[in-house]
């Protein structure tokens, strides 16, 4: 899954690439980090995803970042972090 618009986000990548759990490749995580259960499988629902999807936006995981610089704003300066991304939405929206 990859956003086409230009994000910032602590889960998701410079490209627009989502970084969470449920879209990473199957089996056991080399890292540790995840369980396989918690990562891609065909059971997955389209409904399941975009779930996980708007709860990582609502609620960015900070301790595995995607966007360092946006997971690091997130934790230590949320009033500028909320203004930096209503920013990229107004101009997403063409309002600026």
């Amino acid at each position: 899954m990859q956003f086409t618009c230009e994000m910032f986000h602590p889960n998701i990548y410079a490209d627009g690439r989502v970084c969470i759990s449920i879209l990473h490749a199957p089996g056991d995580d080399p890292m540790g980090y995840e369980s396989s259960s918690e990562r891609w499988s065909p059971v997955q629902s389209v409904e399941k995803i975009l779930l996980s999807v708007v709860s990582m936006l609502a609620e960015p995981n900070d301790e595995s970042g995607a966007n360092v610089d946006a997971a690091k704003m997130w934790r230590e300066d949320r009033e500028e972090f909320n203004k930096r991304a209503n920013k990229l939405v107004r101009k997403t929206l063409g309002l600026d």
